[in-house]
């Protein structure tokens, strides 16, 4: 997995990845000490505004900068990003009112949403070669899981020394040194795309998504994702304290074994790859994410919470979720041409984070209200529906080629020089607006 670092460029971009990460999971952990300090019992609802605020940053914000993605240079675009991010982050520590923090938190969040997306586009440029993408997103899927661990415990050791105010300028430092290892490479240029206007490239990215079977297919996976992520991340503080009657460094523990799990999927998942299609193995992670949530369920009735069966539960949910996410890059690369790819991973940013705009106020008020037992059964419940849609919507693997014909294009056009009739791997673009129907012996739907 480690060899693609040997590759500059990628290897400057994922130190980016990480020293960004560790930015803001140490402004994740100060705003909510901010929070508490602007509004003292209060606080609780001071997050949850500012995460809904990232959300609708997030679903809203990105499908717009994918339309402009191919309009700038991308190293230009990403450097610009940071500083503003780093900017924001910069100001946080002299705010003296609420809305101050709702404002910057949406400025910074919307950086976010048009330079992630962005970033992870540039990434199948860098290496097209399918196995070393592979490995590349493994990798990010680590950085990802890593930095739910190492950002709390830096926290705490910076928190023994100075106050929580100085955890905003190692975000600072976080964005500022992801900006140095950008420009730092040559990234490649944007695609030449053909002029559209701007409601075409605003929505180009999620008409082409939606119009592949494989990534409605995905988005439905996505939704089993966050059923099950939501369940975790937002109610793991619940279990561990209100039921169990545990401490903090519990707390850390449970949601440590869900990284754990995550982070062993990740390490497993490129030779797993090698030999098996996308499909199966994505669906199979669902099906773990319904099977431990239902499980959890049945023990929650039973016995009540229980220590060891939670931390195994989280552990095997951060496997299957792993196994949902961490392929998702391969299917977006193969379902755009070169210059349509950032507003594809716009389109999958956005929509990915609709379901957990969902799922997350679905996940604290069903434990709220219904206790555990229940919030387990309907989260799986709806984790289910996602894994039943998605082996629908996506209902077999793509081959090289589909076989079909175009009655829309005159015989001496170039794209059918092979004649109207032909045959060759599918994506949607301006020959291939809609999926074809026709069906070969050759090409099969996917």
């Amino acid at each position: 997995m480690l060899s693609v670092l040997a590759d500059r460029t990628y290897r400057h971009l994922f130190l980016a990845q990480i020293v960004a990460l560790l930015g803001t999971g140490l402004a994740t952990i100060a705003l909510g000490l901010l929070a508490y300090d602007l509004s003292g019992e209060r606080a609780g609802l001071v997050l949850g505004t500012i995460f809904t605020i990232k959300m609708i940053a997030y679903v809203g914000i990105a499908p717009i900068a994918g339309a402009f993605a191919n309009r700038w240079p991308r190293r230009t675009m990403l450097v610009s990003l940071d500083l503003i991010r780093a900017a924001v982050a910069l100001c946080l520590p002299f705010v003296s009112e609420v809305w101050q923090v709702y404002i910057l938190i949406f400025v910074l969040q919307s950086a976010s949403a048009a330079f992630t997306p962005t970033f992870q586009a540039t990434i199948p440029d860098i290496l097209p070669e399918e196995d070393r993408y592979t490995r590349a997103l493994s990798l990010s899927r680590l950085a990802y899981d890593l930095e739910n661990i190492v950002s709390p415990m830096l926290a705490a050791l910076l928190l023994a020394f100075v106050s929580y105010h100085t955890l905003f300028l190692g975000t600072v430092i976080g964005f500022g040194a992801s900006a140095l290892l950008v420009v730092s490479v040559l990234l490649p240029s944007p695609q030449q795309t053909a002029h559209r206007g701007i409601y075409e490239r605003t929505t180009r990215g999620m008409r082409i998504y939606l119009a592949t079977p494989r990534l409605r297919g995905l988005l439905a996976l996505n939704l089993a994702a966050a059923a099950a992520g939501a369940m975790v991340l937002v109610n793991t503080v619940v279990l561990v304290r209100a039921d169990l009657g545990l401490g903090d460094t519990s707390v850390a523990i449970a949601l440590g074994a869900f990284g754990g799990g995550s982070m062993l999927a990740a390490l497993l998942l490129p030779r797993v790859l090698d030999g098996r299609p996308d499909r199966p193995v994505m669906i199979g992670g669902a099906v773990v994410l319904v099977g431990a949530l239902l499980a959890l369920s049945l023990m929650s009735l039973v016995y009540d919470t229980r220590w060891i069966p939670l931390l195994a539960g989280w552990f095997i949910i951060g496997v299957g979720y792993s196994a949902v996410l961490t392929p998702s890059g391969r299917l977006l690369k193969r379902s755009a041409h070169p210059e349509d790819r950032p507003a594809v991973f716009a389109a999958q940013f956005a929509l990915s984070h609709a379901c957990w705009l969902v799922t997350y106020p679905l996940a604290g008020w069903l434990i709220t209200v219904s206790g555990s037992t229940f919030a387990f059964a309907l989260l799986a419940v709806l984790a289910g529906i996602g894994m039943m849609s998605g082996t629908v919507l996506w209902p077999q693997e793509s081959s090289e080629a589909v076989t079909h014909s175009h009655d829309d294009l005159p015989k001496d056009h170039p794209h059918v020089q092979d004649g109207q009739t032909h045959s060759h791997p599918i994506v949607i673009d301006d020959y291939h607006p809609h999926w074809p129907r026709l069906h070969g012996v050759d090409g099969k739907t996917g």
